[in-house]
């Protein structure tokens, strides 16, 4: 058996979300898992870096697979091609790597960022993917607020209730909001690992900050209070976007 590693990018606005659940169907593991297996002639069982929730995108997601398949690398070009032309639309592989054979898209990840866009003027081209907010916003006190983030590794106010994580640590490395357009910003974070509907519940209680209704105190206070319940809603999933995963270089064969 060989392991391989495949980089894809999904639209995920139609999708329930990255991982196969009991009772729910149309998932994007579902789908791949699916198209592979039959393009392959043997059964494939993928593991992700993560579990996007439904609606969320990734321009850049991860997820090995085993296969008794050999030559997947020599003719990667004619794989990938394969791949995509019986895949829908909205799903697309890039690219397929040859990893050792306890490599782990999920538990070897060092490092994963997600962009989040938001607009201040109502844009028909442009608010499928991204957050159309009314109002004023001070950017700058939200950015405050975003330092604070890298002061704490307990994020259990920003994590979906009742999940199977054994810890709710996080490193924080990055969060900063940026303009990158008339009207358009874009919120970076970076860390080691995220929690659950995490940075959507980070982004709904830094609009509450930037609109004057939380300040940076109270913004300390929620992340310490460790309680999901005292944080804002979740922005909504169309905006996040899953855009980098990054790994040590010894686990690729090439």
């Amino acid at each position: 058996m060989a392991r391989y590693f495949l980089t894809l990018s999904y639209n995920g606005t139609e999708y329930n979300g990255w991982q196969i659940q009991k009772n729910t169907k149309n998932t994007i593991q579902q789908i791949l898992e699916e198209n592979i297996s039959l393009i392959l002639k043997e059964k494939i069982e993928l593991t992700g870096c993560g579990r996007t929730d439904a609606g969320v995108n990734a321009k850049n997601f991860i997820a090995h697979f085993d296969s008794f398949s050999q030559d997947l690398i020599e003719n990667k070009q004619d794989w990938i091609y394969k791949f995509n032309n019986l895949l829908p639309f909205n799903i697309s592989i890039q690219d397929i790597r040859k990893v050792k054979s306890d490599a782990h898209a999920r538990f070897n990840a060092t490092q994963r960022v997600y962009y989040y866009y938001l607009q201040q003027e109502k844009n028909p081209f442009k608010d499928v993917f991204s957050w159309y907010v009314y109002g004023n916003l001070d950017f700058e006190l939200m950015n405050k607020a975003a330092e604070i983030l890298l002061e704490y590794t307990d994020f259990t106010s920003f994590s979906k209730l009742h999940t199977q994580n054994k810890t709710n640590t996080c490193t924080i490395t990055k969060a900063i909001w940026k303009n990158c357009g008339k009207n358009e910003w874009r919120f970076s974070i970076s860390a080691d690992r995220f929690l659950r509907g995490m940075v959507r519940a980070i982004v709904g209680t830094l609009i509450l900050v930037g609109k004057n209704k939380l300040s940076l105190a109270e913004f300390r206070k929620i992340i310490e209070t460790k309680d999901r319940k005292v944080a804002g809603n979740n922005a909504p999933a169309n905006a996040l976007f899953l855009v980098s995963i990054s790994y040590s270089k010894d686990i690729f064969y090439e």
